[in-house]
């Protein structure tokens, strides 16, 4: 008995050990595997993944070390479990999740292998408050009030107006933006009516009926309307009716939002200090940028919007 309960003891300290070193020699590992999950292709997005792994890879550089990236592009949120499954199955170092459900997909996949989010809203409300210890990263919020207010300012908004605001129900961050500005508007006495939608194929009707019912569109960080949001441009360019985004794009005559490269420049330092062993995702708190007032000058002559001068 005593020399089971020794051959037991001496397995269990020989996995402990093994355990130890293959922490130490993934930190001290010359090259690394990283697995980016990215929810769909759009300018915001492309532009994060860009900035992460041109940072990255930089950063690697400076240690001596390499990175093989492995970008996947899930192009509908059902289906980013699966791309996350491939990366869980090869064991990479690191998952990057391009949006929120590419996250949720992480998250709920691996409590071990570190994940960093970016192009994500509110990762409180994502967890419930509970931000799992392998999991941190980068949000695209932007203060609210202020965008709101930039709104009523440039489109000179006064109390009985009413503000349209256009989001998919599959996505819980467009619902946390809506409800938000929603409250900031009518505390102003600016009437705001929502316009939902489940499948692309309802957005032209929808945005058909916001843009004859509505002096101004509102469009929050959303996913599915961003993808498609040209539709969402013709419309109301035809009919004069100005546009706002937070995440900024062609058809925002004006926008208060962060430069969403830099987002994943961010995303990438973090990334490099936890593959080299400095930092754990725990180590960071959830990273925003400052935002910047950018103007859409012929969007702006084409809609009669005074923009102001420097």
């Amino acid at each position: 008995m005593k020399k089971i309960i020794s051959l037991v003891m001496a397995l269990v300290l020989c996995v402990a050990v093994c355990f130890s070193l293959a922490s130490c020699n993934k930190a001290e590992a010359d090259a690394y595997t990283v697995g980016i999950c990215q929810l769909m292709e759009h300018e915001s997005l492309d532009k994060a993944t860009q900035g992460f792994v041109d940072t990255l890879k930089a950063e690697l550089e400076k240690a001596g070390k390499t990175v093989e990236i492995d970008t996947q592009v899930a192009g509908d949120p059902n289906l980013c479990t699966t791309v996350i499954n491939t990366f869980t199955a090869k064991n990479v170092d690191l998952i990057m999740a391009n949006a929120t459900p590419c996250l949720l997909a992480a998250a709920n996949a691996t409590t071990t292998i570190p994940v960093l989010g970016t192009s994500v809203t509110d990762y409180e409300d994502t967890f419930k408050g509970e931000i799992p210890a392998n999991v941190s990263g980068t949000s695209d919020a932007v203060p609210f009030d202020e965008q709101a207010q930039m709104m009523i300012d440039t489109l000179k908004l006064v109390a009985g107006d009413q503000v349209g605001v256009i989001y998919c129900t599959n996505e819980s961050n467009s619902l946390i933006q809506y409800n938000a500005v929603k409250a900031l508007f009518e505390a102003k006495g600016i009437v705001v009516k929502a316009y939902t939608f489940s499948e692309t194929t309802e957005l032209q009707a929808l945005t058909t009926a916001a843009a004859n019912e509505c002096k101004a569109i509102y469009i929050p960080s959303d996913n599915t309307v961003a993808d498609n949001d040209s539709i969402v441009g013709t419309i109301c360019s035809d009919k004069k009716v100005p546009v706002y985004t937070s995440y900024g794009g062609a058809i925002c005559y004006a926008s208060l939002a962060i430069d969403y490269y830099q987002l994943g420049c961010e995303t990438g330092k973090m990334a490099a200090e936890i593959l080299l062993g400095n930092k754990t995702p725990a180590d960071y708190e959830v990273t925003t940028l400052t935002p910047s007032v950018v103007y859409n000058n012929d969007l702006c002559a084409n809609l009669g919007i005074e923009v102001p001068q420097n």
